[in-house]
């Protein structure tokens, strides 16, 4: 029996583990994939209290070996079921596995927004990337698309015109929406094309490989270009429903929970970016895991 079982090793999760492991409970972290989330798609973080600067990697490494060595333990598998049995939880996993804890804390974070079209998924990791500091070496001295006109494509596109031939920026947008001074470093770039009002409407491949993109503007126009690889940076959704007996979401899919990070459910709380938040960033999400179990700490205590 854990104290404190938690659904996810992002940096909402993993900091939840911290602050109940120095508050004297047991905690496990159980993730599906790889610790640290969507900030290890992020080749600088610059906005992090006492760091000048350090790669979304680093953040989640030296975090991750920082709750081992407060005495956390983790599980790598896919949560999917969550039973409430009153005075514990016990939490499933799609590898069968059982585990129970006195409260629950969930930090599922979110996952990449897909374009919706035809052939897409199959040609994921084959032509269709989302993590420039993952796959941009892969396009050196090449010709990418960028879709999308937040921070994180303009990031993205500042990280691949380091490397690529040519960037070309697709945004369905009358106008990019990301942070100006990101704007003003990427336009600024010689190898930077940028395309405001247009939609991806197919994408193309020859000989079953990926070749390019064809867009649509405001008037119908249809134009294909010519890319070797497409990143996409559209927004993010969260991965919520399997838990919406537990915690009311709201017409985004996030859970809609305040700054409390409290559900409708005594014993089960909710932290980061899978949140009903008005901002997104690595220190809230920390804000959230610190806040979520220390009141996951409270209720156990009060029990």
């Amino acid at each position: 029996m854990y104290d404190i079982i938690v659904i996810g090793g992002g940096p909402a999760g993993m900091t939840a583990a911290l602050y109940a492991q120095r508050n004297g409970k047991q905690a496990l972290v159980i993730e599906k994939a790889g610790f640290g989330g969507q900030i290890t798609h992020s080749p600088k973080v610059e906005n992090y209290p006492s760091r000048l600067t350090m790669s979304g990697n680093e953040f989640a490494d030296e975090l991750f070996s920082q709750i081992l060595e407060q005495g956390a333990e983790f599980e790598i598998e896919t949560v999917c079921k969550i039973e409430d049995l009153g005075a514990y939880k016990a939490v499933l996993t799609e590898e069968g596995s059982r585990f129970e804890g006195k409260a629950v804390i969930i930090a599922t974070g979110v996952k990449h927004r897909m374009l919706g079209l035809e052939g897409e998924n199959d040609l994921v990791g084959e032509g269709i990337s989302f993590c420039a500091v993952c796959d941009g070496d892969f396009y050196k001295n090449k010709t990418v698309c960028v879709a999308g006109g937040g921070n994180s494509a303009l990031q993205e596109a500042i990280l691949l015109s380091d490397k690529c031939s040519k960037v070309i920026m697709l945004q369905d947008m009358p106008y990019f929406t990301g942070e100006q001074r990101l704007q003003d470093v990427l336009f600024a770039r010689n190898n930077v094309e940028a395309h405001t009002g247009v939609k991806i409407e197919k994408l193309l491949t020859q000989n079953g490989e990926f070749s390019g993109v064809e867009i649509k503007d405001a008037n119908g126009k249809s134009t294909q270009i010519n890319c070797d690889g497409l990143f996409v940076a559209i927004g993010l959704i969260p991965e919520n429903e399997p838990f919406k007996a537990f915690a009311d979401l709201n017409d985004f899919g996030y859970f809609d929970s305040n700054e409390s990070c409290t559900t409708k459910t005594p014993g089960i709380f909710v932290a980061g970016d899978c949140r009903s938040k008005m901002i997104r960033q690595i220190t809230t999400a920390a804000a959230d895991g610190t806040i979520a179990a220390l009141a996951a700490c409270n209720y156990i205590n009060q029990q």
